[in-house]
């Protein structure tokens, strides 16, 4: 059987005990060597073969599944965060399917929410934002025409835009061309959660100076709003006015 698992982005504690107890049977792990935390290695049993699909193409990492679970064991496929967001898991899964061996999913905690707890933010703050998008700049690989970063950066929502550091530039330009300013509040997480976090909070007109000044060339997610910033309204959820399913509100 094959065992899709999810990691924290980079503490290890941050895995689940599922995640856990599956890395301590599996008799072979595949993980993505540049972004999963290699201390997750050492959970694993004597004799695990251990690859590293960074340097595997999708039909070598197929290869190693069928393998094993001709010789009927088990295979972890480790990877960073939650394998949901940019984990190309689905491929992974539909050939799967198609040689009939069976796979399930144990999610991880994604670096977004890494991000926000570095930065000591909400994403979804009550008349700031109730809307969180997550996507990335179009480089090597493209987007779909109606996803390109201008167009999404239109709504004025809170955005998390990974796998695109490297072009920070373009994301600066981009994100002006929607309805953020100059002056609206951006951050830059590297590395969240990893002993080398490193945290830069500028404004999108900043973006991309700051992140050069900082010396953050990839690992690193960005992120965008006002949600950042200091005013809020306070939430209706512990509002003593307002009426809930398991309280009555009072009248002020």
């Amino acid at each position: 059987m094959v065992h899709f698992v999810g990691a924290g982005p980079g503490a290890p504690d941050l895995i689940t005990r599922r995640g856990a107890a599956l890395l301590q049977t599996a008799d072979c792990i595949i993980y993505a060597s540049s972004l999963v935390n290699p201390v997750l290695l050492g959970l694993a049993k004597a004799g695990c073969a251990i690859y590293n699909s960074a340097e595997m193409t999708l039909e070598q990492v197929l290869a190693v599944m069928r393998q094993m679970e001709a010789e009927h064991k088990t295979t972890v496929r480790l990877h960073t965060g939650d394998p949901c967001l940019y984990g190309a898991i689905r491929e992974q899964m539909d050939a799967l399917d198609a040689d009939g061996i069976a796979y399930d999913d144990t999610p991880g905690v994604s670096s977004f929410c890494g991000a926000a707890a570095a930065l000591n933010a909400e994403y979804t703050l009550p008349a700031v934002s109730q809307t969180v998008i997550i996507t990335r700049m179009e480089g090597r690989t493209p987007v779909p025409e109606k996803e390109k970063l201008a167009s999404l950066a239109s709504h004025g929502a809170t955005m998390v835009i990974f796998l695109s550091i490297g072009l920070i530039d373009k994301v600066q330009e981009a994100l002006l061309q929607g309805t953020y300013t100059a002056s609206t509040p951006a951050a830059v997480v590297y590395k969240a959660t990893w002993p080398e976090q490193k945290t830069v909070r500028c404004t999108v007109g900043t973006l991309a100076q700051s992140t050069k000044q900082a010396g953050i060339t990839k690992t690193a997610l960005i992120v965008v709003g006002d949600f950042l910033g200091r005013c809020y309204a306070r939430s209706k959820l512990y509002d003593p006015a307002f009426t809930t399913e398991y309280r009555e509100g009072t009248k002020p």
